[in-house]
């Protein structure tokens, strides 16, 4: 049983939605994957905070015209699953990393902002660290000059008191 007209609208405008509001939508090739590893996937994505659906491709190439994924309609033939992200490097760095770990699992390619990648492209995006990873690295830079501030302010009393504690005890 196919779809009902009411219901492929609903889903091109759901598609359309998930295109605009991204940051960036990585596609991949599903061919040969299992329901077990579809479900891992869509777990780990989800843990990234990355939207992901099989996308039927002709309601795709639909909801595309208009948006950033109007550029990579092309790539939307065979099982197709959408990934999409407001953080750049999670979706690739999910996909990219679900798919050397299950040779069924084929990056496409995908597009960032204007720029259209292929499957290098997210592969290179993927190596970055993602937000959350830049994030804690810069509350680490910019707590540390802190930590050693009062790691200096504490030294010079630690020795005063090792200095006031000898000559008592020389005395």
């Amino acid at each position: 049983m196919g779809m009902t007209r009411a219901r492929k609208e609903d889903e091109i405008v759901d598609l359309k939605n998930r295109m605009e509001s991204a940051e960036i939508i990585v596609l991949t090739q599903n061919a040969g994957l299992d329901a077990k590893s579809i479900t891992d996937l869509r777990l780990e994505m989800r843990k990234n905070e990355v939207g992901f659906k099989v996308v039927k491709n002709t309601l795709a190439k639909i909801a595309a015209k208009g948006t950033s994924g109007e550029k990579i309609v092309d790539m939307f033939s065979g099982p197709v699953g959408m990934a999409t992200s407001q953080d750049p490097v999670a979706a690739a760095k999910v996909a990219h990393n679900f798919a050397k770990g299950n040779d069924k699992l084929v990056v496409l390619g995908g597009i960032y902002g204007d720029m259209v990648l292929d499957a290098d492209g997210v592969k290179q995006l993927a190596s970055l660290p993602s937000l959350d990873e830049l994030r804690s690295k810069l509350i680490g830079l910019i707590q540390a000059p802190a930590q050693k501030i009062a790691a200096l302010t504490q030294t010079p009393a630690q020795l005063m008191v090792g200095v006031t504690k000898a000559y008592s005890e020389k005395v």
